[in-house]
């Protein structure tokens, strides 16, 4: 799963294990993520508090779709497994479009996506990129099509705290769990 051994979920703090098997009761399985970062209950804690902050936010004009396609997107450009194979998955099933994920990923500029969600994607992929050089016409751009400021910040704050994830995954070898290569690619059977 990792370079870096993961604790069993026996030995976890209480608030902890609470939160992994809270995860395991609604996806079916631990989330590889969960219990990699676990070896350290601190960043585990905080890192978990930021990500729900930006990801289950309920008062943004992003939606939760929105959000794992940002992460998808510069997650690819990061070159993160990990990310990218997790956040499409998510992608695929908010969204209920089973190619998505795998465009967004590999080129999100010829992807099956509105006009809107390719701004946003252009101007997350310029603050993963290209931090110093975001200027006024980027957030006009953004505006034109109906974000925010508030909305823009989103945008930014997922594109840079995923690219913390992104680089942790990656240098510790966390690997994606085999479910979720499958899910949202088939409908649910009724």
């Amino acid at each position: 799963m990792s370079r870096y051994p993961a604790p069993e979920l026996k030995d976890l703090p209480e608030d902890i294990r609470a939160k992994v098997l809270e995860v395991q009761n609604k996806a079916g399985f631990v989330p590889n993520v969960f219990l990699a970062l676990a070896r350290r209950p601190a960043e585990w804690r905080a890192f978990f508090a930021y990500h729900d902050a930006l990801m289950l936010k309920e008062d943004s004009g992003l939606s939760k779709g929105d959000r794992e396609m940002i992460v998808t997107t510069t997650s690819a450009a990061n070159n993160c497994l990990y990310c990218v194979v997790a956040h499409g998955a998510i992608l695929r099933i908010y969204e209920k479009k089973p190619l998505v994920a795998d465009q967004v990923a590999v080129n999100y500029r010829k992807a099956d996506i509105t006009p809107r969600q390719r701004a946003m994607l252009d101007f997350a992929m310029k603050v993963c990129l290209q931090s110093d050089q975001v200027a006024e016409p980027d957030f006009a751009a953004l505006h034109a099509h109906g974000f925010d400021d508030e909305d823009i910040w989103d945008i930014a704050a997922i594109t840079a705290f995923f690219g913390l994830s992104n680089r942790m995954a990656s240098f510790s070898g966390m690997m994606p769990n085999p479910e979720f290569y499958l899910m949202g690619r088939l409908p649910k059977a009724k």
